[in-house]
């Protein structure tokens, strides 16, 4: 009933940009704080940043300054600007909301995407 797609990944050089989208469609009601995370070769997913309903934002410490979450709600789409990327930026990047569906409950339920590779060449 919900989907949430990526896109915007590729291949960059260092010291470059790109933007990531992260867009709902389904039997949604509502969707509270959506999530992007990434996932490197050989390593944990880790959290990259969060931005709430109503708009407040985190960060991971180490992120600051060069990423930037934003959503525009009328498109149930969430954005992550990423710029100066560096080569430990390459990643496969995950967007993940917690969504109340309809039918479903008061209670919300875990979304992911499917990833979106980004490559930062030195």
């Amino acid at each position: 009933q919900v989907q949430l797609v990526e896109s915007g990944g590729g291949v960059v050089q260092a010291g470059g940009s790109l933007r990531l989208s992260c867009t709902a469609s389904g039997s949604i009601v509502s969707i509270n704080g959506t999530a992007w995370w990434r996932q490197a070769p050989g390593k944990q997913r880790e959290l990259v940043a969060h931005i709430t309903s109503g708009g407040p934002t985190n960060y991971a410490d180490s992120l600051k300054g060069r990423f930037t979450i934003s959503r525009d709600n009328a498109r149930n789409t969430v954005y992550l600007q990423m710029n100066s990327l560096k080569p430990e930026d390459t990643a496969v990047y995950y967007c993940n909301a917690p969504v109340v569906v309809h039918g479903w409950g008061p209670n919300p339920y875990d979304y992911w995407g499917q990833g979106t590779q980004v490559t930062v060449s030195s």
